[in-house]
């Protein structure tokens, strides 16, 4: 992983080197929109290019069933981290 790009409290971008079970090089990034005066939202996206193996295997199967509950995880342990560091 290396960041890219960042605005603090806006923006960060990282660039996601792949080596198993398949190479390649992915972009994600994740930005921060304030929601009133004590919450943020929080997007995370990821994408990069697709060879013909990833194009046909998001034919047969379903990223947000692969890797959904990932970004899932990810977002509440960031949310964690966040509260934790306001105590």
């Amino acid at each position: 992983m290396t960041i890219v790009d960042c605005r603090p409290t806006e923006f960060v971008q990282i660039k996601l080197e792949f080596f198993k079970p398949f190479k390649g090089t992915n972009t994600a990034e994740f930005t921060f929109v304030p929601v009133g005066q004590h919450e943020t939202q929080v997007t995370w996206a990821m994408y990069g290019p697709k060879n013909f193996l990833a194009k046909a295997l998001h034919v047969v199967c379903s990223m947000e069933k692969m890797i959904g509950g990932q970004f899932e995880k990810g977002l509440a342990s960031m949310e964690t981290v966040a509260i934790a560091e306001q105590k």
